[in-house]
């Protein structure tokens, strides 16, 4: 998994019939301390997240597609969790 903040959202008219009524979110991948970390990734939102909010993020496309619970759909990426907080001893 990868904790990750959402910095937006991608509206696609045209999409594969798997992700259609999908919601589409941009995801900064970051560190414990908030710090980004890597290119930023596209993943579908299984949890209602908005922009701002830390997530994990499945990216395995196997494991993204069960998670979102559209099997066998052409995922990469898919939000699983809305991180309240990270606690670092």
């Amino acid at each position: 998994m990868i904790l990750g903040r959402v910095t937006g959202s991608v509206v696609a008219t045209a999409k594969h019939y798997k992700l259609e009524g999908c919601k589409l979110l941009l995801v900064q991948p970051i560190g414990p301390q908030g710090d980004a970390r890597g290119v930023p990734m596209l993943a579908v939102d299984g949890v209602d997240a908005g922009e701002g909010d830390r997530v994990l993020v499945v990216q395995e496309g196997k494991c993204a597609s069960m998670v979102s619970g559209r099997a066998d759909s052409p995922l990469d990426a898919a939000i699983v969790a809305v991180v309240d907080a990270v606690e670092l001893e």
